[in-house]
């Protein structure tokens, strides 16, 4: 567009080590793809001491600002990475939602309304941002060789990996990797070379994205609205970003022509009404519709997809690129495990198993919020409207109400976990990411429980009986006694892990509760970390 304002990040095209000579080089992990999704995977798997080469067919980032929305828990695996605290400070962070219909808000609603967090609910940030703060974390590891304009044209499964054909401006070479991780996008071309197909739904509503420039008081909030007064019979979302840059989601239905909605006046038109008085200049507008589909398996042989190679779904609830992030940090502790000897076969089977899990259950709420915005018969917009019309009166009307259920990351049902064998309270879930809570280290500096982790299998032991759990705790299981070398001032950490003096927990290396017991036991943890491991 004529008035948009573009951020654009360029690299240099390098001629690499592995385009010199006959022979074919060998690598242990090959990315494609240098989106979020990729560079996560690129880092993760460096962090862990494994060389990455990544692979990128463009040469630039910041194509307009695309996903937006950050999730809590994509916050703390971007922070163990290098990155956190320094997005939260660029980005706008926010906890509340807003539903409207027509002109009158039905309900708020607060996605963390409790303290002790590090970090926020969500924050607002072009992707743009995030990808330049990847891209310069990765350059500071020299076990990633990230290239530029590297396409890949053709891929051959080998029974111990695969072999690709890739395409430079100085011609085609071929590189083999041990394992290959396909982290190129929704028109992803590994998938598309390997012949695979997404099952699932395309939906055909139309939606307009735009993002505008402009000074404004709104609040820093979630806004949604069911058929408002400036966009009458249709939904509307708008959101805060960094720099005075507000994003407009306008659904246009399945019949508009997407050329035409393009148009500045068209786009104008409509924003105007959403806007005015305002003055506001355009900064990147598209059409989109969506789908809520995926791959019937994640693992094939040597080569691993993730995020919107694997699966995908509407934006609305911000679960594409959270899930993808989430892809990553699943594979990449595994992944480390197996090439060093540590992990069994069957734990690469486990990424397929848990992160489908995932994607069902991000499709399956990404299906119903769509379905509600968008009935498909008369009937279901009469309930629709029924509902809404309940909402300011009746609760479970509220309940009801789905603009898009916000991402959360899943609790797996895992063969990797070790069952209870007692009863516990409180918000940590045998399978989920560990609830954070603030803690006092040995001299005195505050910090919180999931920055404290060491990103490796962790013993948590609680009480004064450190030194025996030192003497007995496994090999290879890093231990940290709350009480000792961390103190819960606060009794958080008691209560949202219902701890009592001796309990134990074993944390998997990305973050998730795979065992606990009321009492030290060092056999018992020794069996369980095996089995997280698949061993």
């Amino acid at each position: 567009m004529s008035e948009a304002r573009k951020t654009i990040y360029r690299y240099d095209y390098r001629r690499s080590r592995d385009q010199k000579g006959a022979a074919v080089a060998r690598r242990p992990v090959v990315v494609v793809g240098a989106g979020p999704v990729g560079l996560t995977a690129a880092i993760d798997l460096a962090q862990r001491g494994v060389p990455v080469v990544l692979l990128d067919d463009a040469d630039r980032i910041g194509e307009g600002s695309r996903g937006i929305c950050w999730s809590k828990r994509t916050l703390e695996i971007l922070d163990r990475l290098g990155v956190g605290e320094r997005l939260v400070r660029r980005g706008v962070t926010w906890k509340v939602g807003k539903v409207f219909s027509g002109d009158e808000l039905l309900f708020s609603f607060d996605l963390l309304p409790e303290a002790g967090h590090k970090m926020p609910a969500f924050i607002n940030l072009q992707q743009y941002y995030l990808e330049k703060a990847l891209v310069d974390r990765a350059l500071e590891f020299e076990l990633i060789d990230l290239r530029w304009k590297n396409r890949v044209v053709s891929v051959d499964q080998l029974n111990d990996g695969a072999r690709l054909t890739v395409e430079t401006p100085d011609g085609p070479y071929r590189l083999d990797a041990n394992w290959l991780i396909a982290a190129d996008g929704a028109r992803s071309t590994i998938r598309g070379l390997l012949g695979l197909e997404f099952s699932g739904v395309t939906f055909e509503d139309k939606f307009l994205i735009a993002d505008v420039h402009m000074a404004a008081d709104f609040p820093t909030e979630r806004r949604f609205w069911f058929a408002p007064s400036f966009h009458s019979g249709q939904s509307a979302l708008m959101h805060r970003q960094p720099d005075d840059v507000w994003r407009i989601d306008l659904q246009l239905g399945p019949d508009a022509d997407a050329r035409a909605e393009q148009e500045p006046d068209r786009v104008r038109a409509r924003l105007d009404k959403v806007l005015k008085p305002h003055v506001y200049e355009l900064e990147w507008v598209s059409i989109y519709t969506f789908n809520c589909r995926r791959l019937d398996r994640f693992v094939h042989g040597r080569v691993i997809f993730v995020g919107d190679a694997a699966h995908q779904v509407s934006p609305f609830g911000a679960r594409g690129a959270n899930s993808g992030i989430q892809d990553s940090e699943n594979l990449a502790w595994k992944l480390a495990a197996v090439l060093n000897g540590e992990g069994g076969a069957a734990l690469i089977e486990s990424y397929d198993l848990e992160r489908i899990q995932a994607a069902d259950e991000n499709i399956g709420h990404s299906t119903r919020s769509t379905d509600f915005m968008s009935p498909h018969s008369g009937a279901e917009r009469r309930l629709r409207d029924a509902v809404l019309a309940l909402a300011p009166k009746a609760e479970f009307a509220r309940r009801m109400i789905n603009s898009g259920r916000l991402s959360l990351p899943k609790v797996y049902d895992t063969p990797l976990s070790t069952p209870d064998e007692d009863v516990f309270a409180g918000t940590a879930k045998l399978g989920a990411p560990l609830p954070d809570a603030p803690l006092i280290r040995r001299d005195g500096t505050e910090t919180h429980l999931v920055e404290s982790l060491s990103g490796g299998f962790e013993l948590i032991y609680v009480g004064d009986a450190g030194r025996e759990a030192r003497l007995c705790a496994p090999h290879g299981i890093k231990l940290t006694v709350v009480g000792e070398d961390l103190q819960d001032r606060e009794g958080l950490f008691a209560s949202r892990f219902d701890a009592t003096p001796g309990t134990a927990y074993l944390v998997r290396p990305d973050q998730h509760l795979c065992a606990r017991w009321r009492g030290f036991n060092a056999a018992a943890i020794a069996r369980a970390h095996m089995r997280a491991l698949q061993r």
